[in-house]
């Protein structure tokens, strides 16, 4: 067996799982709250070719003689960085300022958690309102209720402070708290939470229980920002960079199998 063929064609898989990441962040460099991806790699097993031990006159070698099997994915990690504040039209659009998360009931009851604030008003099927993300799940409350009003407010009226409490204006017109708030959480690991598609994540082991930044005095609170979203933080020029880098190993690694197929044809041709 022939370990440069098997090294080099392990490179080109972990470079293509590379070039997926990279085509996946560029994909998403416009969606709200997305957070981008980066690959991380670790080398596999190294054969002993020869061990430390001495020469014919008896002085110890220094080092022994060892060769690598190849790499492969370790884990492919996600980078919180702060997203771009980018200016919306909608009363119901939030961007957030700092390391929080909104969190959303899934239709399987269990909550998940995201940073696209991207919201609006629905009707609940009672004659109330509820506030829900693009695809109608519901948005928990600090106190991890669903967000529900009943039909006599007017939703272009209803204000939100930077704390995410929620506001009516009385007959002054003077916002008034009404006693509820948007829900921001945090994580102590928030690069353990699982991500489950729409650029929502899901909680772990690793990454620790949400922490409640309205009850939670060890946390720095976020800010919110109403009429505002959290655009992408992939940078395209990195990324751009990133791809080049990633199509150049690859490349390496197939002229690396290249080779070896000409080695093993010219020993081949040698009883000839």
């Amino acid at each position: 067996m022939v370990r440069s063929l098997w090294s080099a064609a392990t490179g080109m898989n972990a470079q293509q799982t590379n070039v997926d990441t990279i085509a996946n962040n560029l994909a998403n460099v416009n969606t709200v709250g997305y957070k981008g991806q980066v690959a991380q790699f670790k080398s596999l097993l190294y054969q002993t070719l020869q061990t430390a031990t001495t020469t014919a006159n008896g002085d110890p070698k220094p080092t022994s003689s060892q060769v690598g099997l190849g790499v492969r994915n370790s884990s492919i990690n996600s980078i919180f960085s702060q997203g771009s504040m980018l200016a919306s039209e909608s009363d119901t659009s939030f961007g957030i300022e700092g390391a929080g998360f909104f969190a959303i009931r899934g239709n399987d009851g269990n909550t998940y958690y995201t940073r696209n604030g991207d919201f609006t008003w629905a009707t609940n099927g009672g004659g109330g309102l509820i506030l829900t993300n693009q695809d109608g799940l519901p948005v928990l409350s600090s106190r991890g209720r669903t967000i529900t009003l009943n039909s006599s407010y007017v939703t272009n009226r209803i204000s939100v402070t930077s704390d995410g409490v929620i506001c009516y204006p009385d007959d002054t017109g003077n916002p008034q708290p009404m006693d509820m708030a948007i829900g921001l959480f945090q994580f102590n690991n928030p690069a353990g939470l699982v991500r489950k598609g729409d650029t929502l994540w899901g909680r772990s082991d690793a990454s620790g229980a949400a922490l409640n930044e309205e009850t939670n005095a060890n946390v720095v609170r976020s800010k919110l920002h109403q009429r505002y979203l959290e655009g992408s933080n992939v940078q395209v020029a990195n990324e751009m960079v990133n791809l080049i880098v990633a199509q150049r190993a690859y490349e390496m690694n197939s002229k690396a199998i290249t080779t070896t197929d000409e080695m093993m044809q010219t020993a081949n041709n040698l009883k000839r």
